[in-house]
């Protein structure tokens, strides 16, 4: 990719064959905070990393495998894919260092950012995230925080977002590239995105009434787009479920957003959710 395209594609790597799916470190995409990986480990396979100067998360996408963060080994995931269940979740602080070692086929999406923050590792279970189902009408979808504020991290946070098909989210289009809390805070946004069928898709909006930035974005399984600042909403494409998971990071560990003042009043319509959700439960 280059630092002005907003969409990193997936390495097209057969079902069986290991390797890493997709990588951008910061540098690549240009931007101050995050880095972020999705790989892939066979059975009996070992991945490890340090964290000298930078915090991580790693998000079992799907699969099975053994943890070690310095407390012993940790039989870790319990889901097949993103459509089969919350997520088990492993926070590493700098100065740490974690090896996994694939009890089945894993994909694990990784995430870390610059940090000398001397903090605890965690290890988040399913029965840890919390679920919450957001919006109104075709504006619904399921929420479930994996790192929300409250987590003692420095930096990062993390959400996976489950969307009906032909459903919006991400709205109305909110937009946190300002640094004016409590109302807004300067946040750099990766949408990772699965498909729950794999000829399912999705289109993402990204403009900026002050740049003039308009764009409309065609995403299929296993992209990732880099929101830099902006409104940003999704919507899913009709009949295919939506994944996405957004890892965060900025100058505060908040979610504060400013809606699209021309957008925010569809709120005023919304009656009900949609009766599909949740699409996922724990």
């Amino acid at each position: 990719m280059n630092q002005t395209d907003p969409v990193v594609h997936s390495r097209n790597l057969a079902a069986d064959q290991p390797g890493e799916l997709l990588t951008l470190p910061r540098e690549t995409a240009g931007w101050q905070w995050m880095s972020f990986f999705v790989r892939r480990l066979l059975p009996g396979v070992t991945w490890e990393s340090a964290t000298e100067s930078e915090e991580l998360v790693l998000v079992l996408l799907g699969g099975q495998c053994t943890a070690d963060w310095g407390r012993g080994p940790h039989l870790i995931g319990q889901r097949k894919n993103v459509f089969d269940g919350f997520p088990y979740a492993l926070y590493v602080p700098s100065g740490n260092h974690v090896v996994l070692k694939a009890e089945t086929v894993c994909e694990v999406a990784e995430c870390r950012v610059p940090s000398r923050a001397r903090l605890e590792p965690k290890l988040l279970t399913p029965a840890d995230v919390v679920s919450s189902l957001r919006g109104g009408e075709n504006s619904s979808r399921q929420i479930v925080d994996v790192i929300p504020p409250r987590f003692a991290a420095d930096r990062l946070l993390v959400v996976e977002v489950y969307t009906p098909g032909g459903n919006w989210s991400s709205y109305p289009p909110h937009k946190h590239d300002v640094h004016n809390p409590p109302s807004e805070v300067d946040l750099d946004e990766i949408y990772y995105y699965r498909m729950e069928h794999p000829e399912g898709f999705a289109f993402q909006n990204l403009y900026n009434p002050t740049t003039s930035e308009d764009v409309t974005l065609k995403i299929y399984d296993g992209d990732a787009v880099l929101v830099r600042d902006g409104y940003h909403p999704v919507v899913a494409g009709p009949g295919y479920n939506v994944y996405y998971l957004n890892f965060l990071a900025g100058t505060s560990r908040a979610l504060a957003g400013t809606e699209d003042p021309k957008r925010a009043w569809i709120r005023s319509t919304w009656k009900e959710l949609d009766p599909r959700l949740p699409l996922v439960r724990g």
